[in-house]
């Protein structure tokens, strides 16, 4: 029996009615010029590091692979400026931990890879996975997660629905929201290889009812008859309150289907891909280029101009400000990412990252934190766990460092989403705490 469509999102549990400071929504993304120098982390999404394959004095183009990682999870790095190889560095990513970087200088000349051509005709599931890792694709909504380990789904899985991630439900970013306004015709055409390739035959772009504009430009065309010809692709307008974009809560709001703990969307028959993953492989399938480049939203109370922007991947921080005017106040906190699950960066010399798709700098009255008092167990950050959790008893045994109990209480299904800090009258450092308790955890099970 097909699988029908939803009229309406199913409900989810918990998660916060965050303000959505959407600012730069409705301005069309601007195109930054190529820095002089770009610096690219040997990590830049989730898994295995890469390893440089080029050298100091090497001579790259626009695309040339300069990492690699033979390991499964992982994806390669490929140089965003044309010019030379200054040198092999060490940089601190924003987690504190430091790490291999190729740093070019550029030539502007801005010149592609003359060996880059776009993949052969793709037919096979493998085809399709080789054809996102050629191209160095990782989950572009803030994950990092290689596209390729996503798109390669196991035998003993079935598909069945394909749901687009347009949720975007972070305060601030609107980058996603960008792409669906300016490269819809793309999304389509990413989408219909992918379900092609892997059967599936119910595609839902799930995007909150915050964006009528993009709702509008993407109904337009998923109902094109020319487009979609066998009615297989809907927009489902969710409602707007985070954390809608979390894979896990995304795939219940669409489908009505609970992914197991540990598990993942494929065990329940989904896969889910973020708009712009999709917008870009469709890109690469025609030109061949990899990921070169990123729409970031810059925003916050110290910017002086608000504003989209495609940047080269591997752009400082501070270049990509200056591009947008600069500071009008000094700095107090620059998140990289949303603020809800984005993390504080201590220099604004540190270069934009594959999966960043926001940085947002504040002045001193955004970026002032509450002090904390004590926990009058009111049971909020309990509702407003999207995961079922209790909060409160994983905040206290992380300050106890009591492993044991950290796992019976399943503290690694905890998503960080925040939504526990942001509803606690307290003001109690919560999804801190519960980062030490993960930390705690990967620690002992390393011992074994």
């Amino acid at each position: 029996m097909k699988e029908l469509f939803p009229k309406h999102p199913y409900r989810t549990h918990g998660g916060a009615p965050v303000p959505h400071c959407k600012n730069t929504a409705h301005a069309e993304t601007r195109v930054m010029p190529p820095p002089a120098v770009v610096t690219l982390p040997m990590t830049q999404h989730i898994g295995a590091p890469c390893t440089p394959v080029v050298k100091k004095g090497d001579h790259v183009y626009v695309g040339t692979k300069v990492a690699d990682s033979t390991a499964y999870v992982s994806a390669p790095i490929h140089a965003s400026v044309s010019g030379t190889v200054k040198e092999i560095a060490k940089v601190m990513m924003p987690g504190g931990q430091m790490v291999d970087a190729v740093v070019i200088e550029s030539d502007g000349l801005m010149e592609r890879d003359p060996a880059i051509q776009p993949p052969a005709e793709i037919k096979t599931k493998q085809q399709l996975a080789q054809a996102a890792r050629d191209s160095g694709l990782v989950g572009l909504g803030g994950a990092g997660f290689p596209a390729h380990a996503k798109l390669n789904v196991p035998e003993d899985k079935n598909i069945d629905t394909l749901i687009v991630n347009v949720a975007e439900c972070e305060p601030y970013i609107t980058s996603d929201h960008r792409e669906a306004l300016e490269n819809g015709k793309n999304v389509l055409t990413g989408i219909y290889k992918i379900k092609e390739i892997l059967g599936v035959h119910r595609v839902l772009i799930a995007i909150e009812d915050n964006k009528p504009d993009a709702i509008e430009a993407l109904r337009k065309i998923a109902d094109d008859p020319q487009m979609d010809p066998n009615d297989e692709v809907r927009v489902l307008p969710l409602h707007a309150r985070y954390p809608q974009g979390a894979e896990k809560v995304l795939v219940q709001a669409c489908t009505g289907r609970k992914v197991p703990a540990g598990g993942l969307p494929a065990d329940v028959g989904c896969l889910v891909m973020n708009i712009a993953s999709v917008s870009f492989f469709a890109s690469y399938m025609k030109t061949g280029m990899p990921l070169t480049l990123k729409r970031v939203t810059v925003d916050g109370s110290a910017v002086t101009n608000p504003q989209n922007v495609i940047v080269p991947i591997g752009t400082k921080i501070a270049e990509l400000m200056e591009f947008c005017g600069g500071y009008k106040e000094e700095p107090k906190k620059i998140i990289m990412g949303g603020p809800m699950m984005g993390v504080a960066v201590t220099s604004d010399e540190l270069p934009i990252l594959k999966q960043n798709n926001g940085i947002l700098a504040f002045g001193e009255r955004e970026a002032h934190l509450m002090e904390p008092t004590d926990c009058i167990r009111c049971g909020r950050c309990v509702a407003a766990c999207p995961m079922h959790l209790v909060p409160t008893k994983l905040e206290k045994y992380a300050e106890r460092k009591d492993v044991a109990m950290l796992k019976q209480l399943d503290i690694m299904t905890c998503m960080e989403c925040g939504c526990c800090s942001y509803s606690c009258p307290a003001n109690r450092r919560i999804v801190q705490a519960i980062r030490l308790g993960k930390f705690y955890v990967k620690k002992e099970n390393a011992k074994k």
